[in-house]
């Protein structure tokens, strides 16, 4: 199950950045960049930093195609992806957790100190819409709004702690290596009320 949602986010997180170089009028080639940045840039950067290697990507080139099929989909059909705006947030809330308890258990499995284990699942969580702002020559929102942040550190905190006090390895998470980043949702009219400081940006060029 939780592979399915992993390869969920991936989609939606693609397709959304997918929305964000459409509006910068970025060529095809652009446009499938942007997304694999954002979809799988903060594992990338985790892996890198922590000397964990292959790279995800590396390791199953079939996530590099996802992403740029769901992209290329998304230019396509992009008139009509205000309607999935709901799901699109439910996936992106389930993303951003499940990929945080990705990037810690990596840092876990390498036996890495809590510290570092509660920044590696930041990293994952929100590294990806960094790379993606910076290469919109944005300034990255997760710097002016602590909100999607800081549901990835308490959620690498919790996580940790679960397994620090001895939870039966039944009952705890496992969730799947493909390790993803993302700050952005879909964008919609002025009056819905965004989640994160990535989707604000995106509400607010609508």
């Amino acid at each position: 199950m939780l592979q399915v949602i992993s390869i969920a986010a991936i989609v939606a997180w693609a397709m959304t950045a997918a929305l964000t170089a459409g509006r910068r009028k970025m060529d095809w080639f652009g446009v499938c960049v942007l997304a694999c940045v954002t979809a799988l840039g903060g594992g990338t950067l985790r892996d890198t930093l922590l000397g964990h290697y292959p790279l995800i990507w590396v390791a199953d080139p079939t996530l590099l195609l996802i992403c740029c099929g769901a992209a290329l989909a998304t230019i396509a059909a992009a008139r009509f992806m205000h309607a999935l705006r709901w799901p699109f947030l439910l996936l992106d809330a389930l993303g951003l957790v499940i990929f945080t308890i990705s990037g810690c258990q990596v840092a876990m499995e390498m036996g890495q100190s809590p510290i570092i284990v509660i920044v590696a699942g930041m990293i994952t969580g929100i590294a990806g819409g960094i790379l993606r702002d910076v290469l919109c020559n944005d300034v990255p929102l997760v710097f002016s709004s602590e909100l999607y942040a800081t549901v990835s550190i308490v959620t690498g905190g919790i996580y940790y702690g679960v397994l620090y006090f001895g939870f039966p390895q039944e009952s705890r998470l496992s969730p799947p290596r493909p390790s993803v980043s993302r700050c952005a949702s879909l964008p919609s009219s002025s009056s819905w009320k965004c989640r994160s400081s990535s989707t604000t940006r995106i509400c607010a060029e609508v």
